[in-house]
């Protein structure tokens, strides 16, 4: 169940935390999806998605891990790369579906595997590089 919500946003890096404020301020759901080629930015938006959300926590890409947990006050973070993600019963086989219930953040890097699965509403990041170098990334 894809939420609704257009916006597009051309950034630098320099940018990124006032882009990932931005970000929270217009989602409609807590679950993200990001979409991208590799080297587009996903995991160092995420990182400065996580920091303005709040927490303390050290950031990393879950390349290996396949998900990372980071804390907030009052909430978790779960940050998925399902890249190296062969099949749905990988997914199943690490527990997806546990971390889906919950009332956490969820973002998803690589999610073709899953969003097809999910019972969740979700809000859909699509991120790009133009050739002015600037990031480009659409939320929907």
């Amino acid at each position: 169940m894809q939420t609704r919500c257009d916006l597009t946003i051309a950034y630098s890096l320099n940018e990124l935390n006032a882009v990932a404020n931005q970000v929270l301020k217009s989602v409609k759901s807590k679950t993200i999806l990001f979409y991208g080629n590799m080297g587009t930015g996903k995991t160092t938006l995420i990182k400065a998605l996580i920091e303005a959300l709040g927490s303390d926590d050290d950031v990393s890409s879950p390349t290996y891990s396949i998900v990372n947990e980071y804390s907030l006050s009052d909430n978790v973070i779960y940050h998925f790369d399902l890249y190296r993600l062969k099949s749905i019963e990988e997914a199943y086989d690490f527990g997806i579906e546990d971390y889906l219930q919950t009332e956490g953040w969820l973002f998803i890097e690589w999610p073709e595997l899953i969003k097809n699965h999910l019972d969740v509403e979700y809000n859909i990041i699509e991120l790009s590089i133009s050739e002015q170098n600037k990031r480009i990334l659409t939320l929907k």
